[in-house]
């Protein structure tokens, strides 16, 4: 199993790194350039037109490297398919903003009933097939061998699809500066990857799929970056985060080696919140968090630096916890 991972991460790295110089061009010809906010930091104002939807990069070296799996790691379907129906909603997203010029993209209902639709379908796997069961386990209480698994029974499908919509939302956020969503996701993949290898939950292929597929995009996101993920990336990527720790009944590592993603999701929460009940007052300088210390002096590559150091850290403490 350690081979066939390898391999596919590099397969994974040669499809998305020889894939980009290809695309990068194409999506510049057809002015699928980012559209930069007026309020956010002057420094962003240079992104302007940078081509975005690179995630259809990570999407098809993912795609393309799973299929050679398919066989024999049947796990990888479920995974699979979160990950490329977020990939989807995300594109559609992408797709109204930037080529049918409407800024807001799919209205908040309809990405939402997607992601329902996608995540009550990976439910329905969950509790069908036999395979996962509704147990996870508990972190720091003795690793899968000896630990405590918590089973929730009939609070399992909504646990399911409020961890799911809310890590694929602080994946989102997470995208905002160069290499950052990047960088952060190649860890935990690499996390991942490690765990389900050490475990034969059969979804190692395509975790080393997705941290083949970031490596090869990172050599063009990392700033200055040449090309911008978008929804379609960071939903996809979103969707792989939650369903793969479920596929190895480790969801309550998510916030853990996921902290970064939860910071920003609730770093907009409390300033919108904030911002409503004070009449105009913010707790930071601007959200999502990666832009308040913007704001405060760090350079991108100083916040992407730190946030992806912080999470390297938490990818240990959260092994310590198997």
């Amino acid at each position: 199993m350690i081979n066939e991972t390898i391999l596919a991460i590099i397969i994974a790295f040669a499809i998305s790194a020889i894939l980009c110089p290809i695309v990068i061009p194409f999506l510049h010809k057809l002015k699928f350039g980012q559209q930069v906010r007026g309020d956010g930091p002057q420094t962003h104002l240079k992104k302007q037109g940078t081509p975005t939807m690179g995630g259809l990069v990570i999407l098809t070296s993912i795609v393309i490297t799973s299929l050679f799996y398919l066989n024999d790691y049947p796990k990888i379907i479920p995974v699979l398919f979160v990950t490329v129906g977020f990939g989807i909603i995300g594109f559609l997203d992408d797709y109204i903003k930037i080529v049918m010029k409407r800024s807001e993209g799919l209205k908040p209902w309809q990405k939402l009933a997607g992601q329902i639709v996608i995540t009550g379908i990976f439910v329905y796997y969950l509790l069908e097939s036999g395979e996962v069961g509704t147990e996870a386990l508990i972190p720091f209480t003795g690793g899968f061998d000896n630990g405590y698994f918590l089973n929730m029974g009939i609070l399992f499908a909504p646990f399911v699809f409020f961890v799911v919509l809310g890590t694929d939302n602080g994946v989102n956020f997470t995208d905002g500066l160069d290499g950052l969503c990047t960088s952060v996701t190649i860890l935990i993949a690499t996390f991942m990857t490690i765990v389900a290898l050490g475990e034969k939950s059969g979804i190692s292929p395509i975790t080393g799929a997705v941290v083949g597929s970031l490596l090869g995009f990172l050599l063009f996101n990392v700033y200055p970056a040449k090309v911008f993920m978008g929804d379609t990336g960071s939903l996809a990527l979103g969707g792989f985060v939650a369903s793969s720790a479920f596929m190895m009944q480790m969801p309550f590592f998510i916030p853990v080696v996921g902290l970064i993603y939860l910071v920003e999701v609730l770093s907009v929460i409390m300033q919108v919140l904030y911002f409503k009940m004070t009449g105009g007052k913010r707790i930071f300088r601007m959200a999502p968090i990666h832009h308040h210390f913007e704001l405060g002096g760090w350079s991108e590559t100083r916040v992407v630096a730190v946030f992806s150091i912080t999470t390297a850290i938490l990818c240990l403490v959260a092994y310590l916890g198997l």
